[in-house]
This record gives C-alpha cells, structure tokens and sequence, in this order.
C-alpha cells in the first residue's frame, strides 16, 4: 500500500469526540498515570535531592537535583499518557471492542481515525504536562522564563510517543504481546538522563542513550525549564516530528489494510 493513497485526515476529530463521549463516566482513568512520576519527584527528587546539592548542566550552569529531575520526569508523564493509550487502549478497540470497523463505516476514514487516536493519546499526556508544571511552579522547581515552552514541548512529546505507540499496535496480536512496550519503557525511563546527567555514560554507551526518544523530549524540557537553551533543541524538536510523522504514517498504512483488505 503506498503512502500516496493516504488521505487527508480532514474528519480526525469526530473520534476525539467519541472517545471523550466513551469516557466522561470513568474519567478518572486518565490521571492513573500522572501518580508514578510525581511520586518519583517527591520521593527521588527531593529525596536523594537532600544529599545532592547541584547538578552541572554544562559551561558552569548548574542546578538543584530537584530542578535537574522535574523537567525529566514531566517528559515521562507525557510519554505514559500517549503511550498507554495508543498501545494497551488502542489494542483493546482494535481487538474486542471492534471500534475501528464501526467508525470506518461512517464518512470518518481509517486516516481520521488513526489520527484522531493519536490526537486523543496527545491529549492525555498533555493532561498530564499540564498537571506537572503546575507541581513544578508551585515547588520553586522552574528556573527560566523559557519554561513557558515547556508545555508545547511535553504536547510534542506526547505526539511523538501516541504515534509510535499506534504504529506498534498494529503489529500486536495478543496482550501478552505489549509486556514487551512495558519491557522497553521501564529502562528508558530509568536511563535516558531521568536521574543523573549522560555525561556519567562511557562514549559508546552515552551516543545509545542520546538517540533514544524519552531522551530526547528530556533534553527539551530539561533545556526550556533549566534555561539551557541552544541549537540542539532543535535537533530535539526535529527528532520528535519526523518519529511522530513516520509514526502516524505507519499505522495508517498498516490500519488501512488491515479493515479495509
């Protein structure tokens, strides 16, 4: 199937709507992944934070462990939002809930509704970039005005993890099969620069850590939070459109021929 016989997804937010409509009488499901990281910034931030005094970002600008971990972990609540919902919640619609074919049967196309799923796993992360910034201000944990950024910049995370996220579950085909989404967040979470600088990496190592996406979103809001802010965020930003593009992409390709074969 060729990427040309894509259409416009012109009709994406009619399946916005609907699952804000499927979930208005159990919302609190969407806050079930914003616990964990605040927990980690209490607990680790402020925590290990007593016995860390600062942290050296580089050419002599350096920060409390806390105001080092926040933006990180802000990051991660962005990437948990989309990533659950495009993986374990798209499965569950593909799989049993059969959404998809009774959404195609209507004017929305498969393209509206793949990104229209997308757009939903963005907004759930950006719920939760939304609630940690607001944690972040209210801590004393943001140290530049650049930090007004930070927002879009979770919202471009999230884009980027809700894509890739719908593109793997197009090649998922039983549960036990998203153990594996779980097996490689855990450590990206844990190493990519979350609680302690990549400088600590060996060179060969540190290149792995800094081509990874979490790593990538965390080396952007880090930057806007911290003040730290030069060209490589926009490599940072460039990195997460085209894995957000090419993921949108793959799954409508895949999706498309998967419902309509």
């Amino acid at each position: 199937m060729s990427v040309r016989t894509l259409r416009l997804p012109s009709r994406s937010v009619h399946m916005v709507e609907r699952n804000a409509m499927a979930l208005r009488h159990n919302w609190i499901v969407i806050f079930s992944g914003f616990v964990e990281p605040v927990l980690y910034l209490f607990g680790i931030g402020f925590g290990i934070g007593s016995l860390v005094r600062t942290v050296n970002l580089g050419d002599g600008h350096a920060v409390t462990y806390a105001v080092f971990v926040a933006p990180a972990l802000m990051a991660s609540s962005a990437m948990n939002g989309a990533i659950y919902e495009s993986t374990f919640n798209l499965f569950y619609k593909l799989r049993y809930a059969k959404t998809f074919e009774s959404v195609i049967s209507t004017p929305v196309g498969v393209e509206d509704a793949t990104l229209g799923e997308v757009i939903w796993a963005v907004g759930r992360g950006s719920v939760y970039s939304v609630g940690f910034v607001v944690i972040m201000l209210a801590l004393g944990l943001v140290a530049s005005p650049w930090a007004i950024l930070a927002v879009p910049a979770a919202v471009l995370v999230g884009f980027a993890f809700a894509a890739l996220g719908s593109a793997i579950t197009t090649f998922v085909r039983q549960w036990q099969d998203l153990d594996l989404v779980q097996l490689a967040l855990q450590p990206m979470f844990l190493f990519s620069a979350t609680f302690f600088p990549v400088t600590v990496y060996p060179p060969a190592l540190r290149v792995i850590v800094e081509w990874t996406p979490l790593y990538r979103g965390i080396d952007l809001i880090r930057g806007l939070t911290t003040g730290v802010v030069g060209p490589g965020l926009l490599g940072d930003v460039a990195y997460l459109v085209a894995m957000g593009v090419i993921g949108v992409t793959i799954a409508a390709i895949r999706l498309r021929g998967r419902l309509l074969k």
